[in-house]
């Protein structure tokens, strides 16, 4: 998804596919402490009405604009500055709908959470590419 975010926002190709590999890179050494993390506290119970979508939207756009000045202040290009801020608040929901299914079933509240997930990112992600052109 990074990919279209970066292609509606005109960001260099060449930059997004190196950020995607790097994070990529990373995502394969970090998978299982923070899997093994995750599993370890499974018992902890946190109240449905706290997970779905306010909490997320916040994070979106928080670290959004936190990339996106930090990408200005070091003078990079739109090209650059757009994907890079894209790919930083992205939250990997492929991923997590992924794990979720494969840990809990398909029919589990896990998996319902991450799809919610997913549809919570879209129109907040289509906003930021409103808001990095508008910023162009």
């Amino acid at each position: 998804m990074v990919f279209v975010w970066s292609y509606l926002t005109d960001g260099d190709p060449n930059y997004m596919l190196v950020q995607v590999s790097v994070n990529d890179l990373i995502i394969l050494v970090a998978f299982v402490p923070i899997v093994g993390l995750l599993l370890g506290i499974t018992n902890v119970e946190i109240p449905y009405n706290t997970l779905v979508a306010i909490p997320l939207v916040l994070q979106t756009y928080f670290i959004f604009i936190v990339t996106w000045i930090g990408s200005r202040k070091l003078k990079l290009p739109h090209a650059i500055c757009s994907p890079a801020s894209m790919i930083g608040a992205s939250n990997f929901f492929e991923l997590a709908v992924a794990v979720a299914i494969a840990l809990f079933g398909l029919q589990s509240p896990a998996a319902l959470v991450t799809v919610v997930g997913v549809l919570v990112e879209v129109p907040v992600k289509l906003t930021l590419v409103a808001l990095a052109n508008r910023w162009r």
